[in-house]
């Protein structure tokens, strides 16, 4: 049954599978490429004939859904990144990290984007973001789905003996190996997003707003202001509220060094969530240091309410140590 139906079916259950888990729905592909290897392995006369399609297939569908991507990070630039970090269900320092690591390699990563998780669904719009030309994107990418392709394809082809043994308990179970298997998928899912949710109603009450911030200013008692995005994100959006500093929550010992523990900290990030900035501000405050907040809806807020940003223009990025910053207004 599962022989015909593979036979039959096959090349275009994985062309689809592959396809939607490409476009983001959060459905598993590998295990449909792995499936189609085992049995094309054990059905060499017959499935087997269609691997090297199925091969051309799965790249050919990675490739649709990543130039959607690719395009909705070119027209859109960095407000598809925010999108994407206001749907994962992932720490927003999760996001931050894989917009560094394309920074560091560039579209380069794209050919091991796939094997990293939460790497390819960011690296990939973050390319149209910054200008990548689409030949360049597209010789990448191609390179990536191949590798991933065909590693599923041929860990199928190795462990074909263990999987029919597999399918063979899992037919004697019927249908609550299905229900089963979609259970566990779907309290994964669950947990995570509780998480999430917990995180953020938990740091909700612990935030300073706009209108509060700009009162400070006023009054000339302006708190040392964190800008917390990653230099990626900086490149894309080039403005920051006046007198920030820049900092990397993954060097919290140089603002432990430079700042004294009653100083008042106010942190901002670009993610929706401000999850970031509220992370950072709970280390600090770990670290013994008694007035940190995070900017209710960080940077995007501060500008959605009308108030002055300052470009960052050419100038180096300054360290958070720096004192006396001086952007041009805009």
């Amino acid at each position: 049954m599962l022989h015909d139906l593979v036979e039959q079916y096959g090349p275009a259950l994985v062309f689809v599978n592959v396809l939607a888990a490409s476009i983001g729905l959060p459905v598993p592909a590998m295990p449909s490429l792995v499936l189609f290897g085992a049995m094309a392995a054990m059905n060499p006369a017959t499935v087997g004939t269609q691997l090297f399609s199925v091969l051309v297939l799965a790249i050919f569908a990675t490739l649709i859904g990543d130039s959607a991507w690719y395009v909705a990070g070119r027209i859109y630039g960095g407000n598809t990144l925010k999108t994407l970090c206001k749907l994962s269900l992932s720490r927003d320092t999760c996001v931050k990290k894989t917009e560094r690591f394309f920074g560091r390699w560039g579209v380069r990563v794209l050919a091991v984007a796939k094997f990293v998780p939460g790497l390819s669904i960011v690296s990939i719009p973050m390319a149209g973001a910054m200008g990548t030309p689409y030949r360049t994107f597209l010789t990448y990418d191609s390179i990536g789905a191949a590798l991933w392709s065909g590693l599923g394809l041929t860990l199928g082809a190795l462990f074909a003996r263990q999987l029919d043994m597999l399918f063979a308990e899992a037919g004697r179970l019927g249908k609550l190996t299905a229900l089963i298997v979609l259970g566990l998928l779907l309290l994964y899912a669950a947990y995570r997003w509780t998480r999430r949710r917990q995180l953020l109603k938990k740091l909700a009450s612990s935030r300073m707003s706009v209108d509060e911030l700009y009162d400070l200013m006023l009054k000339k008692e302006t708190p040392v202001l964190f800008d917390i995005r990653s230099e990626e994100k900086r490149k894309l959006d080039p403005f920051v509220i006046p007198g920030s500093k820049f900092a990397d929550e993954r060097q919290l010992d140089e603002i432990v060094a430079n700042y004294p523990r009653d100083q008042k900290l106010v942190i901002y990030c670009s993610c929706p969530n401000e999850v970031s900035a509220a992370w950072m501000a709970k280390q600090l405050t770990d670290a013994g240091f008694t007035d940190v907040l995070p900017l209710l809806g960080g940077l995007d807020a501060w500008r959605d309410s009308g108030r002055q940003l300052e470009s960052l223009g050419d100038e180096p990025a300054p360290h958070v140590d720096d004192v006396g910053i001086s952007p041009k207004a805009v």
